[in-house]
């Protein structure tokens, strides 16, 4: 019992996770690219968006003696969201370093340390009215996954930071924080409802029965039941399953920004637009690890064909969720994420979405974040390298 009285659910230690046995590599196999072309590709983004020019290039800064942030360079700020995938980058790559720096910077600079949100991550969630104050679900996760492949990659008792009981407490908070607080104080509550298992737009009551196709992560589920034995996260991957069926436009497969619990979508962030984009990482995900549902194979096809339809060269950044163009232009982080979508898809066109991916090169200057950090895990994911560990 803490001092709020609160009876821990006994999470003491994390069991170990399983993936698949192996990982298809599209860029081998379609693109038939070398090991050492896909190494040193991997490796040019890495040092470029990690250790590049500081001004145009990189997204990752060092602070003080062992701690570094990634900014987002576009609306200047740290947000939990690129820590957190930073983290996940850095332990795919087996960038232990850079790791620990994302985390203690976490730690230090973003997590909340007293008042009804203690233990979340602060940050800013983007809305209809602009960037606003959230402790944003999409980034509590990745930090989560992040320390659970660390603990497992390299063991909590050979450094500084026991990555084990970080992921513990961080998978409490998100499940519990209701309880933890003796109810729902000041409006904060559990980053998941109870009831559905579905992940709020942001742990708070001003967001009940409100999602983001984009922050559902069935894949982080299955292994956070296989870790904890609980149940309630096995729930919670079929439940967002469901979600996204739900949420997807029938004839274009297009995700909106927010949808209710029903998969309705919330005016104002009611079309596809670049928040969506993740949810292709996030199915892409599922569909390796755990190729459970013959949906999403459907729904990558669906995409595809309907960006086909606009021109594989020429469709646009954001769209009204029937189809109807709202921007003109291109989208790097949309591109890099089609690539991924590639990999689920069975059109006779897949390859050229796989190839595009391949061939985009890294933006610079101010926008250069997003679409910088979703390239290199598209190409993580593409080459089979972004494993359970």
């Amino acid at each position: 019992m803490d001092s709020l009285g609160y009876d821990s659910p006994g999470y003491d230690e994390l069991q170990p996770i399983a993936g698949p046995q192996q990982y298809p590599n599209e860029l081998q196999d379609v693109l038939h690219k070398t090991d050492d072309e896909i190494a040193a590709k991997i490796q040019e983004r890495f040092q470029q968006l990690f250790y590049g020019d500081p001004v145009n290039e990189a997204i990752y800064y060092e602070k003080g003696e062992d701690q570094a942030r990634i900014v987002d360079t576009f609306h200047g700020d740290v947000r939990s969201e690129g820590i957190g995938l930073g983290m996940i980058i850095a332990v795919q790559l087996d960038k232990r370093e850079e790791h620990d720096r994302l985390w203690r910077y976490a730690q230090a600079s973003l997590e909340r340390t007293s008042g009804p949100g203690r233990g979340y991550f602060e940050s800013s969630c983007d809305t209809p009215v602009g960037p606003l104050p959230c402790f944003d679900p999409f980034g509590q996760q990745q930090l989560a996954m992040a320390l659970i492949f660390a603990h497992n990659r390299w063991g909590s008792d050979t450094g500084d930071i026991d990555y084990e009981a970080d992921a513990l407490e961080l998978l409490e908070v998100m499940r519990y924080k209701e309880a933890q607080n003796g109810g729902v104080v000041e409006g904060v509550t559990n980053v998941f409802d109870a009831e559905t298992k579905l992940a709020f737009d942001f742990p708070h009551t001003a967001a009940a029965g409100i999602t983001r196709p984009s922050i559902e992560m069935p894949a982080y589920y299955e292994l956070w039941a296989q870790a904890t034995g609980d149940t309630f996260w096995s729930e919670a991957a079929a439940s967002a399953r469901a979600h996204w069926q739900r949420a997807a436009h029938p004839v274009t497969g297009l995700m909106p920004e927010r949808a209710t619990f029903e998969g309705e979508p919330v005016f104002g962030s009611h079309t596809f637009d670049a928040e969506a984009y993740r949810t292709s990482l996030n199915m892409a995900l599922d569909h390796i690890w755990f190729g459970v549902d013959p949906w999403q194979v459907e729904e990558a096809n669906r995409l595809l064909s309907f960006f086909s339809a606009k021109g594989i060269d020429t469709y646009g950044p954001s769209y009204l969720l029937e189809g109807g163009n709202l921007e003109f232009g291109r989208d790097r982080a949309l591109i890099v994420m089609n690539g991924v979508t590639g990999l689920m898809a069975t059109n006779a066109d897949r390859a050229q979405y796989i190839e595009a991916a391949w061939a985009e090169t890294l933006e610079v200057g101010q926008p250069r974040y997003y679409s910088g950090i979703l390239n290199l895990l598209s190409l993580l994911v593409l080459s089979g390298q972004f494993r359970v560990y």
